[in-house]
This record gives C-alpha cells, sequence and structure tokens, in this order.
C-alpha cells in the first residue's frame, strides 16, 4: 500500500469520481453543506496548505481510495482526518486502516500537528476504523446530518500525538499491510 500525491489529473478525475458517488459523499461534509467535490475543486485543495491529501493503493499500485486532512491549522498544530474507499471491493481489507495510520504518523512526524479529530455519521461502519485507531470518542452533536431525508447523529472523535501508535507499533498484520506485505482478509 502506498500513498500518492494528487499531482496527476487522472487521479483528480478518479477521485472526483468517487467522491461524486452517492453512497460515498452522503457521509462527508467539506462545509457550507458541500458534499460532492469536483476536480477542480480538489486542484485547488490540494495546492492549499489547509488541506493534505493523499490516494491509496493496493498491493499493487492500483489506486482504491483517498484519505487525507482537512482544516489543516499549523498554528494550532490540528487537523481533521477523513478518507472514503473509492472501490468498494476493498472495503473491510485493511487499506483504509493502513492509509489513516500512514497518515497519522505523518500528521504528527511530519507535519507536527499535537491532535487530529474527525467525525462520522451515526451508523457509518467507518466508526470501527476511527476506534481501531485509538480515536477517543469526545461528543455527539444530535440530528445535524441528513441522508435520504433522515436526521442523524454526528459522533466526534480526536487523537493525540502522544496517543498515536505509529504503524511499525501496531500490530503485525496492519504493519505489514503498510509496508506493502501481502497481508491475508481478516474476517
Amino acid at each position: 500500500m502506498n500513498l500518492l500525491p494528487l499531482d496527476r489529473p487522472a487521479l483528480l478525475e478518479l477521485v472526483a469520481g468517487w467522491l461524486a458517488e452517492k453512497q460515498n459523499y452522503q457521509w462527508l461534509d467539506f462545509g457550507d453543506g458541500r458534499q460532492v467535490v469536483t476536480a477542480p475543486l480538489l486542484r485547488v485543495m490540494v495546492q492549499r496548505e489547509t488541506h493534505f491529501l493523499r490516494v491509496y493503493t493496493d498491493d499493487d499500485d492500483v489506486p482504491v481510495g483517498v484519505a487525507g486532512f482537512n482544516s489543516v491549522d499549523r498554528r494550532f498544530r490540528t487537523a481533521t482526518l477523513w478518507g472514503v474507499t473509492g472501490e468498494k471491493s476493498f472495503r473491510s481489507r485493511g487499506y483504509a486502516s493502513s492509509a489513516a495510520a500512514r497518515l497519522l504518523t505523518i500528521a504528527f512526524r511530519e507535519l507536527k500537528l499535537h491532535a487530529v479529530n474527525t467525525w462520522v455519521v451515526d451508523g457509518n461502519p467507518s466508526r470501527r476504523l476511527i476506534e481501531r485507531l485509538d480515536f477517543r470518542f469526545v461528543g455527539r452533536q444530535r440530528q445535524c446530518h441528513y441522508i435520504d431525508g433522515q436526521c442523524r447523529d454526528r459522533l466526534f472523535y480526536d487523537l493525540l500525538a502522544s496517543e498515536h501508535r505509529h504503524v511499525e507499533d501496531r500490530g503485525p498484520r496492519l504493519a505489514r499491510h503498510a509496508a506493502g506485505q501481502a497481508v491475508a482478509p481478516s474476517g
């Protein structure tokens, strides 16, 4: 698994396509209720210091998802983590977990952030990934996210640099996967 910068038009278009799918954008909010992100907007996002985005690949370097940070604040040393597995056949195979773990290591070691937060809509299976990465539940914003006309809660989490276990400190399965070694699917 590798993390690739969004530095080619083909990657920008691929990611924009993933983010335009309802099964993905319904769980997102990029501010002011914006859920769909276009290729031109992605191009702007990757040029700003307030965003840090990477495409993550499978073991053959085929792009399967996107993950990154929004609201990167160098002064307060914080950011918000988010991600989408664009290729659905790669869900629940460890790629998103490995990508997020590696991004968190980059956030704390290279970007020198102190805290990373994230949120998930109640009912989204991504909640397991967030908790597996040792994020701590810090609160609930009630009935603020609409999916198909139904009001849902957002669950908020954060993680401090001192709480993050770097990829090499996680179990052998995640460490092998993040290093690009083959890992058998978990049950």
